[in-house]
């Protein structure tokens, strides 16, 4: 198994990862974010990660910046979304890729990550509720309790409570 940057020579495999692995109702307005999120221009950059067997990608997870108004020095980032083909589920394959994520994001000086997902997954990487709790996200939760993050390297935490704000393919309601 490789893991490496997607690439525009991805994006029909990627979109089909999130039709497969996700129900019918869910699966193209998060491929559609996938791809939107691919295609992004940012500033920290939005990076895109795969996960390749046997020549077919079986795996993808995108990492799309996030700011705080009034923390300009501020390097946050948000996990989403990830998926891996059913028939690679079960075998590390997402595990790694968010592994691979957060260790890139270290090594280029990310202060935060986040995530709404699974705390029971995602506790297992480091992220937790009482990190992100001074962190407000973009919408209001369906299921607060998936509201997690992470500090990476020295990074402190804010002594107050701060709004996030995310990349215009993650300002959709109904995603979150």
């Amino acid at each position: 198994m490789q893991f490496r940057r997607a690439s525009h020579g991805d994006l029909n495999m990627i979109r089909d990862i999130y039709m497969s692995a996700f129900p019918l109702e869910e699966s193209s307005i998060v491929s559609k974010l996938a791809i939107e999120l691919f295609e992004m221009q940012t500033t920290p950059p939005t990076f895109s990660l795969v996960a390749e067997h046997n020549g077919f990608l079986v795996g993808h997870v995108a990492f799309s910046p996030v700011s705080m108004e009034g923390m300009d020095s501020f390097q946050g980032y948000i996990l989403a979304p990830l998926a891996v083909h059913p028939d690679h589920q079960k075998r590390g394959v997402g595990s790694n890729l968010v592994d691979q994520g957060i260790q890139r994001l270290s090594s280029a000086g990310a202060d935060m990550l986040f995530v709404y997902g699974d705390p029971d997954f995602y506790g297992r990487f480091g992220f937790g509720a009482e990190i992100a709790d001074r962190f407000e996200p973009p919408y209001p939760l369906k299921y607060a309790f998936g509201w997690l993050g992470m500090t990476m390297g020295q990074s402190d935490l804010p002594s107050s409570h701060f709004k996030i704000t995310c990349v215009s393919a993650l300002c959709d309601p109904a995603i979150w």
